[in-house]
Parts: structure tokens; C-alpha cells; sequence
């Protein structure tokens, strides 16, 4: 990085979505009786796929805001302190008196594969009021899941009228997602998420379909090991995922949305992005704990240099 590059501000993400008070238990395989089961770890920590990009936005140096709904409870108070301790701004987020905050159970095998069981509490206010507009926040790029569908098309269309990256987060159900794909600048699904859009397991007709009803707008779906497929416009291509040993996927996901939208923010095309976001996933799943395994922008910027050939 230059001098000149070292004074300039952080780019600035904002994301919406959802915040997660997670119970991550390490077991060597995953149950499939109704028994009792000892883990062999455990973890309390944040999660949501909203709540984990933030966090990577931050942990690699970029300004990073949240936006999310939560109850007037202990679980967002948790939630709120342990975002905050990592640098995330949420002064832009909503807690509502008689609704209860989100948590999940989430159990990981020794392969580093999870399962998780969210709940979310289906009293919580569709209004969009509250949620800010992006041309004021001096923003690089917006960053939402499709939890809450609303309110993602929302404030995408919010960023698209104020001439910045929007990144969706395409995970399944995506049943409700039609106004926010159309907002969004860039839409990138899970292998689950675009099967679920389409009806179809396969990549290529699906990301068609999808690139076809954005009109030739950003598509890319993240496949795990077998790294990313993208179209824009009449460009196509893949990007190969890094080979590392996994031990923990659970917010992988969620922190490779948050560190393409910071990339995006901060000026990359979207091939480099894909690439740094990909590292930045891959970081990630080497250590147990959810967002615990996050890395820091000194760490991914050293593995890019060893994985340049």
C-alpha cells in the first residue's frame, strides 16, 4: 500500500440484514438419532449473514455499519456489545419492545460442515422507515441478506439511486427476493440459493435465467470447494476456490458477501473482488467458532501473495 493510499479513508459498507446470538457445538459427526450427543467444543458467539459481513468489512479495515432488526432483550444486548467490540457501527439498527432477538443452534462435524437451527421471530415490524439512506452515509457499497426481503429491496434501491455497488446475499428461500434481485447491482447466490430461484440444480442454466431477468446485470453463485461461477453482461467465467484445510464453514457465506462488497467499495472490478473474497472465505473455515475464524486484511493480503501463481 503507497503513503498516499495509507491516509485515505476506509471504504464504508453498510449492511443489512440479520444479527444472530450463535451456539456452535463441535461433534465428530453429524446426528442422526434422537439421542444425546457430547460435543467435543463449543462457541457463543455472533452470527447472521448481515452481522458476519459487517464484521469482516471491519476486521479488514474497511468502515462498517449494520442495520438490523432486534427485540428489547438481553440476546440483543449481547449481540450489539459483541459487534461493537469489533468496530461495527450500529447506531443504525432497531430494537423492538415485545419481540425476541434471533438465536441459533449450530452443530459442526469434523469435515467442517454445519447445521444450523435459527429462529426469528416472526413478529417483527415490516416498516422501512427507520432505514437509513445511503447518499447521506459517505458509503463505498451496501451489503444485505434476504432475510428480510423488504427491506433488503428497500435499501438496495436506495443505493442504486445513489450510484452505489449493491451486493445481494442469494440464499434460499429466495421466494420473496424478485424486487431486491432487480435492485441489486450485483447478486450472488449459494449453490442452495440460485437452485431454489431457478429450479434447477444446474449452475449454467440457472445463472442464464437470472442474468436474463437482470438484463444482463452481475450474477455469481458460490459453490464451496468448487469456487465461483459469475456472468455479467455477455462476459462468463469461474474463479477456482483456495485449498485449505476446512475445520469450519458455518458464516463462510456470509463473510465472502461482506469482503466482495468491501472490494467493490473500494474501486476493484469484480473479478478482483471474487478473488479477495474468496481468500477471505477460505481464511475463515481454518478455525472453529463462526466469525471467530474471520481473518485480518495483514493476513489475507500475505495468503493472496503466497496463492499468486
Amino acid at each position: 500500500m503507497s503513503e498516499t493510499e495509507s491516509e485515505t479513508a476506509p471504504a464504508r459498507v453498510l449492511c443489512l440484514g440479520l444479527a444472530v446470538q450463535d451456539y456452535v457445538f463441535s461433534l465428530p459427526e453429524m446426528p442422526t438419532t434422537a439421542e444425546k450427543f457430547r460435543a467435543s467444543d463449543m462457541a457463543v458467539t455472533g452470527g447472521g449473514g448481515a452481522a458476519n459481513a459487517a464484521v469482516a468489512v471491519a476486521r479488514l479495515g474497511g468502515g462498517a455499519l449494520l442495520a438490523t432488526r432486534l427485540g428489547a432483550d438481553r440476546i440483543a444486548e449481547a449481540i450489539v456489545a459483541d459487534l461493537e467490540a469489533e468496530g461495527v457501527d450500529c447506531s443504525h439498527s432497531v430494537r423492538y419492545e415485545g419481540c425476541t432477538s434471533s438465536i441459533s443452534a449450530v452443530l459442526v462435524d469434523g469435515a467442517g460442515e454445519r447445521m444450523v437451527v435459527n429462529y426469528r421471530d416472526a413478529a417483527l415490524p415490516q416498516s422501512v422507515d427507520w432505514l437509513p439512506d445511503p447518499a447521506g452515509l459517505s458509503l463505498g457499497a451496501v451489503s444485505v441478506d434476504n432475510r428480510w426481503p423488504i427491506g433488503a429491496a428497500h435499501l438496495l434501491g436506495l443505493a442504486r439511486a445513489a450510484g452505489l455497488p449493491g451486493v445481494l446475499d442469494g440464499e434460499a428461500p429466495m421466494d420473496s427476493c424478485g424486487a431486491a434481485m432487480l435492485a441489486a447491482s450485483h447478486v450472488a447466490f449459494s449453490r442452495q440459493g440460485l437452485t431454489d430461484w431457478a429450479g434447477t440444480d444446474d449452475i449454467a442454466a440457472g445463472l442464464t435465467a437470472a442474468a436474463k431477468l437482470r438484463n444482463g446485470g452481475f450474477v455469481c453463485v458460490t459453490d464451496g470447494a468448487d469456487g465461483i461461477h459469475f456472468r455479467h453482461g455477455a462476459t462468463q467465467g469461474h474463479v477456482p476456490a483456495f485449498r485449505v484445510r476446512v475445520v469450519d464453514t458455518l458464516g463462510a457465506g456470509d463473510v465472502w458477501h461482506g469482503a466482495f462488497a468491501l472490494s467493490l467499495a473500494e474501486g476493484h472490478t469484480a473479478t478482483d473482488a471474487i478473488r479477495f473474497a474468496s481468500a477471505v472465505a477460505a481464511l475463515k473455515c481454518t478455525e472453529f467458532g463462526g466469525r471467530r475464524g474471520i481473518p485480518s486484511r495483514a493476513q489475507v493480503e500475505t495468503f493472496l501473495r503466497e496463492h499468486s501463481s
